[in-house]
């Protein structure tokens, strides 16, 4: 039935008027040519135009939208703001709060039935039929790519019995992660009174998604096949051309109602610092969203915290043929700051006092809690550095009595 998911390697176009200046590719991110360059903000209407009072000071006076913010998501720093705080409907961007709770409450291989409700929901659809049987992650990716409102609803129904159960639980999520300011009524974003956010509280969201897993393969696939999309070719393409256009772009979330509308939460990685900028209605959400990002990157600085392979510390096998081995990073671990705004770093191993044997390399067998200025900033996973069989005191008594007996007949 399932058929593997096949990510593009090619770089493509999604077709007329998607393509919008695309940066150079280059290694390092101070060497990157901005996206958005001084000639095209010089095209830009003034902002007073739609509505939007620009305060004095404002680093970014062209910007289009009524309400954005940038940030640095490790820290959560604010690097650059405008009407943060201002209660607007997120619309599609919905969903990346609804990624986040299936991935907490699923397995990848689930297998989602589709239901009646599901079909022909209102909006952009994945033309889902009922009785579709479709791995979770699968569905996922397709409802983040094409925006899939009936993957939604199929998606909330298999994790929470209904949506309104559903609901509960992406608000639940939402205080937990502290974007307080946030209510969610469905798993889609269509229009609703009561379904509201902030551009603060949706990147707060968003930077927490970064550190779930599976999170960041799906929201930054550009392209796959699935044997159940109603398509001849059976090919998917992410609606988010950030991930091709933005050097480093690696996820986000477009969105679209009258009510709302244009909205893009755009996210992208260069030197291992991850940014997230949110733009809440703007006409012009992507040139917004990519000003935001080359004014982020030429601010912040990285600071590696912790290095691939760095050894952690020592962990001693319970029963083990070896009485302790070391522990690694299995990761790179940075945030960006400001400069002259260096942040006091801390670590601290999470590791218990011993493990028990059998242990295999590349087995996690801890973490280490990263913190900048005393706030967490990181959590990584510590990776045992070779195997370890289990051997008892009985086997190790046999073993010397053997090598006594030998020595004595």
């Amino acid at each position: 039935m399932r058929k593997s998911i096949q990510k593009s390697v090619a770089i493509c176009l999604l077709g007329t008027g998607m393509f919008v200046g695309m940066p150079g590719i280059v290694t390092a991110a101070g060497n990157v040519k901005p996206a958005i360059t001084a000639a095209d903000l010089a095209k830009l209407p003034d902002p007073s135009t739609v509505g939007i009072r620009v305060k004095a000071g404002d680093a970014l006076p062209k910007l289009m939208a009524h309400s954005a913010v940038l940030i640095e998501a490790k820290t959560g720093k604010v690097i650059y703001e405008r009407e943060k705080d201002t209660r607007r409907y997120p619309a599609s961007t919905t969903k990346i709060m609804t990624l986040i709770v299936a991935l907490e409450h699923s397995k990848p291989d689930e297998i989602v039935t589709v239901g009646p409700r599901a079909v022909g929901a209102e909006g952009s659809s994945l033309n889902l039929a009922e009785g579709d049987k479709i791995p979770m992650k699968e569905l996922l990716m397709g409802m983040m790519m094409r925006s899939g409102n009936d993957a939604t609803i199929a998606v909330a129904e298999h994790v929470a019995g209904s949506m309104t159960a559903f609901a509960k639980m992406m608000n639940d999520k939402a205080q937990e992660i502290g974007a307080t300011d946030t209510h969610f009524v469905n798993s889609h974003g269509l229009p609703d009174d009561n379904h509201y956010t902030t551009a603060h509280d949706l990147a707060l969201i968003t930077a927490y998604g970064f550190t779930v897993p599976g999170y960041e393969e799906i929201v930054s696939t550009d392209r796959a096949v699935f044997n159940w999309y109603n398509d001849t070719s059976k090919e998917v393409i992410s609606e988010n051309k950030l991930l091709w256009q933005y050097e480093g772009g690696n996820g986000g979330k477009t969105g679209y109602t009258q009510k709302a509308g244009r909205c893009v939460v755009s996210t992208a990685k260069r030197d291992g610092i991850q940014l997230v900028a949110v733009v809440l209605d703007s006409d012009f959400m992507w040139t917004d969203a990519y000003s935001m990002l080359d004014y982020g990157f030429s601010k912040v600085e990285p600071l590696p915290i912790l290095k691939r392979g760095e050894v952690a510390g020592t962990v001693d096998v319970s029963t083990g043929a070896k009485g302790e081995i070391q522990a690694v990073a299995a990761r790179d671990s940075v945030i960006g700051y400001e400069a002259g705004a260096k942040p006091k770093i801390e670590k601290k191993l999470d590791m218990p006092g011993s493990i028990d044997a059998p242990v295999k390399k590349g087995d996690v067998v801890g973490k280490m809690i990263c913190y900048a200025d005393g706030k967490v900033v990181d959590r990584v996973d510590l990776l045992a550095t070779e195997d370890v069989a289990y051997h008892s005191w009985w086997m190790t008594i046999k073993e010397w009595w053997a090598r006594l007996t030998k020595g004595l007949f």
